[in-house]
Order: C-alpha cells, then structure tokens, then sequence
C-alpha cells in the first residue's frame, strides 16, 4: 500500500515591533555617500515591503520582551557574534512558543507526534530549540529530533521533505516542523550598497507545521532539487566575529531564471499546475520566476502578500505562503511550491490541496 503524506495545517507567528521604515531610515542615514543613499532609497519605496518584525524594539521604550534596536545597534559599536546570539536564545523560543500555541495541537496530536524538525539558519545554541519544543509541548522524551541548519531560504522544502519520508514509512507517526529564523539580529554596518540592501528585504518569522497520513490540507507528491553551475558565490552564508555574513549578489534574479526556464515543462506539468508556493527572496525574484515559466500576474498575488506584510524570513517564508493557500484553495488543485537559497539551488516540491482543514 502506498502511503500518502499530508502537511495538515500551519501556523505562523512574528513579533509585534515592525522595524522597516525605521530600518530604511536608520540605513539611509548609515550610507555617508550620497549616491548610494539616493540609490538606497530608491530601492526601498521599490521593494514592495510594507513591514518586517522583529524583537528589537525601533520605540524609545521598548515593549516588554523587545529589546532597544537603537542600543543593539550603535554606531561603531555593532554587536559582536556572541551578543546577537545570546539575543537570539532569548528571543527565538518566544516566537516560537506563539506558533506552537496557534498550531493548537489536541491531545491525540500531540500523543502521534514522534520525530520534531527544526530549520534555522540566524541563531544556534544547544540544547536547542527542538528541546525547547519539545518540553513546551509535553512530547514524549523519545521523540527523535533533527536539525537543519544553515541551508537558508530553502531548508523548508528539506524539512518538509524528510517529514515525508518519515511518514511514508512509519504511517502511524506524525512529524513537527518547526521553521524560524531572527534574520534582523544581522544587520552589518558597511559603506557598501549591495550588502546594505541585501539586508533591506530581511524579516524574522517562524512556522509550526503538522504532517501525517491523514488527508487533511496539503498531499506532498514529490520534491526535485535544481541545482546552478557556477553560481556557488551568488548566495553565501559565513559566521564572522561581527554576526552572520551574507552576500546576496544581484545576479540571484538572471540566475534563477534562466534555471526555471531551463526547466520550464517539467515544472509546469502540462499547464495542470494552479497554485504557486514561490519564495518571495525579494520583488525581483518573484519577477524573474513570473517572466521564466510565463505565469499570469495573479500566479503568485500569495508571494507578494506575504513579501509586502512580511519580507523575506529565510526558511519560514515559503511556509507562510503555503500557509495562505490552504487557507483559499479548493480540493484537487495541484501546486508547485519552490525556495532559492546556497547553491544556488533551487528545491521545489508538488502538492494537491484537499480542500480539507
């Protein structure tokens, strides 16, 4: 018998302080040449982000639990690796408390749930957060954990991946996914525009997801990995003395698109494919993948909802956007859900929606 594995339901959290205009402001006013300043503004009002959460507070008197933005973030004094660290194992197990808690797994759930999987790639500290998860939930000390770290944008569609693998071969199992990421404790003091915009799309968010046999929300069909030639240097990720390091280079769009073009039909299957989950890494991606497979501007309206309310949170992004399907698609619809991120790799994943929550 084959067995099916189902993404059940989603939940997603963020913090309540919104620092993009005040991120825009403060970066503008980092920028000493005005060119790049000019050219920096420019590209906010473009970005096609309304707001991105955090737990640092841009409020003179931080909410209760935030933390000063203005003082984590000093001029000539940017926090070291350690302190933003610290922070993030202060504030990651908060916000995923809050998913959890809208997850709202009843008792037979929570008794089914035998594997947790954890993706982030902004905060480390062990034990960890699937610990944390487990002990807020009351699991069973049994339950096997695994971690997925440092695969960025895409470690989503892994971890929905192996939750698959798990339910197909042990069916009366359910598995947890946990996706979160504080992507805002990484902001660098640089001169450089390129690096100053990298971080402009950059949100935190976490998802909690449920996947089992049952047939309720999303069928996961099959994951294909499209991995680039010669791109390894357009996306990296390295831990420095000063934070995390990334380098987003303006050539993700081209590049994307000319793989997904490459790999049009067996995307599309036929035209039958209806609801596209697309990463929003930023409006230009989006664009680039629009342009590629020739979709209509209504494809990926979820994309850009969920970029315009939220930027991009890394991993958990393409959860909220799955999230926003389910929630307004019919049954039988069939969908392709993909994530950008090291590689450059592209990971994408069929589905069918059960009209069924």
């Amino acid at each position: 018998m084959d067995v099916k594995a189902y993404l059940q339901r989603i939940a997603t959290a963020t913090f309540d302080s919104d620092v993009h205009r005040a991120f825009v402001s403060y970066a503008a006013d980092m920028l000493k040449e005005s060119r790049s300043r000019d050219l920096f503004l420019r590209m906010a009002e473009r970005s096609g982000i309304d707001a991105r959460y955090s737990p640092l507070s841009v409020d003179r008197i931080p909410h209760a639990d935030e933390v000063d933005a203005y003082q984590f973030y000093r001029t000539g004094q940017f926090p070291s690796t350690g302190e933003r660290m610290q922070l993030y194992k202060q504030a990651a197990p908060r916000l995923m408390y809050r998913a959890l808690d809208r997850l709202a797994l009843n008792d037979d759930e929570r008794a089914s749930i035998r594997h947790v999987i954890v993706t982030t790639c902004t905060g480390f500290y062990a034990p960890g957060l699937d610990f944390d998860a487990m002990r807020y939930l009351g699991l069973d000390s049994s339950v096997e954990r695994t971690m997925i770290g440092f695969m960025g944008c895409y470690a989503a569609i892994n971890a929905l991946k192996q939750a698959r693998h798990i339910v197909r071969s042990q069916p009366q199992d359910s598995v947890l996914v946990i996706n979160l990421e504080l992507c805002t404790l990484h902001l660098q003091e640089s001169q450089d525009l390129g690096e100053v915009l990298s971080f402009l799309v950059f949100g935190d968010g976490c998802a909690a997801s449920l996947i089992s046999a049952r047939p309720q929300g999303l069928e996961l069909i099959d994951f294909h990995a499209i991995s680039l030639a010669d791109t390894a240097d357009l996306i990296t990720w390295h831990i420095g003395d000063q934070g995390f390091d990334m380098v987003l280079s303006g050539q993700v769009p081209l590049s994307v698109g000319k793989a997904l073009r490459a790999h049009k039909d067996e995307l599309l299957h036929d035209g039958r494919v209806t609801q596209w989950a697309v990463h929003p890494g930023g409006r230009s991606v989006l664009d680039a993948v629009e342009e590629a497979l020739d979709l209509p501007p209504t494809a990926l309206l979820h994309s850009r909802d969920i970029l315009r309310r939220f930027g991009n949170m890394s991993s958990a992004t393409v959860m909220f956007v799955l999230q926003s399907i389910m929630q307004s698609s019919e049954a039988g619809q069939l969908g392709c859900a993909m994530s950008f991120g090291p590689g450059l790799t592209a990971e994408t994943m069929r589905f069918v929606t059960t009209g069924a929550q």
